[in-house]
């Protein structure tokens, strides 16, 4: 089995190639060749008996597409894509990378002749837009209220007219915001969620530029490659033409967890998280979803983490080198 990566040198992308490695196979055969592609070289571990290719370029340019499905890879996980901040500071690039880069993967695996690959695509709560219901259910109105959840919300629908035609078998994974995110901070707008656990961890500063009483839904980088794996595994008949699935996760408001975080951390930890109103921060979160039901996710085998207190943990397994 071939897959094909896009965005593999992101977190998640990192992530789910030792994933892949590890497991050795996918939809019950072995995996034989990982291609990881991205607009800068992605990490190549070593893989006995995996050909690993590393590719770089835009997917939006002329003709780049269609050069990474020449092997017509059985599995395509599109995870490309520049985040929420970043893509509402530049409106050109968000389109260019977050919709036309999609769409020219999509329209490439239409045009290659009896072809039909699994394909995975990465989405986002951010195809929501306020105001919502307390708990949000799989079939509240996709509104969205900025340019990122717009491109997201597009391509979704790319994705489910592209499977309802044949020229592909698609599953949209819509991720809750991954917390705890390691590395260094990104541009999405998120990404103080994970900075207020990450830095005081590691004995730094994090800034909180939002109320405590802000209410989020959050998933860990372990339980969000749990998701793009089971979302190449999962038999598209039982999923039925809705392809675009609410993925479960832990609905919990900042000052849950900091609580969490003392739990886990201690009190020192939690003297690290100085408050600091960023009113264009809050201008993009105070829209944000909340709660989800994600009733069919649940349904059709995809899990997430039961407390926050576990996401916590999971990140100190998984990055900070020591169990919880």
């Amino acid at each position: 089995m071939r897959i094909l990566m896009t965005g593999a040198a992101g977190m998640i992308g990192r992530k789910l190639t030792s994933r892949l490695i590890k497991d050795g196979t996918l939809r019950g055969r072995k995996i034989t060749a990982l291609d990881l592609h991205d607009i800068v070289p992605a990490q190549t571990p070593d893989a006995p008996g995996i050909a690993i290719r590393t590719l770089t370029g835009d997917m939006a340019d002329a003709g780049a597409a269609e050069k990474l499905i020449a092997d017509r890879p059985d599995v395509i996980f599109h995870l490309a894509g520049i985040v929420s901040g970043e893509a509402e500071a530049n409106f050109d690039l968000g389109y260019r990378v977050n919709f036309d880069g999609t769409r020219a993967l999509l329209d490439a695996v239409r045009l290659a002749e009896g072809y039909q690959p699994r394909l995975v695509f990465a989405s986002t709560i951010a195809v929501y837009g306020g105001p919502f219901p307390d708990v949000i259910p799989d079939d509240f109105q996709q509104a969205p209220l900025s340019s990122y959840g717009t491109q997201k919300l597009m391509s979704e629908l790319l994705l489910t007219d592209f499977t309802r035609r044949g020229f592909l078998d698609g599953i949209g994974i819509r991720l809750p915001t991954i917390c705890v995110r390691p590395g260094k901070p990104n541009k999405a707008a998120s990404g103080f969620f994970s900075g207020i656990i990450r830095e005081p961890l590691a004995g730094q500063e994090a800034i909180l530029p939002v109320p405590r009483t802000v209410l989020h839904t959050h998933a860990s980088p372990r339980a969000a490659v749990g998701f793009l794996m089971h979302g190449a595994e999962i038999d598209g008949a039982k999923v039925g033409p809705r392809r675009n699935l609410t993925m479960p996760g832990v609905a919990v408001t900042v000052g849950e967890q900091i609580e969490a975080l003392r739990r886990v951390a201690g009190e020192d930890a939690v003297k690290l998280i100085r408050e600091e109103h960023d009113e264009a921060v809050w201008g993009i979160v105070k829209n944000w979803a909340t709660r989800f039901e994600a009733k069919r996710a649940k349904e059709l085998g995809f899990k997430a983490e039961a407390s926050f207190d576990e996401i916590v943990k999971a990140y100190i397994e998984d990055e900070v080198g020591r169990s919880a």
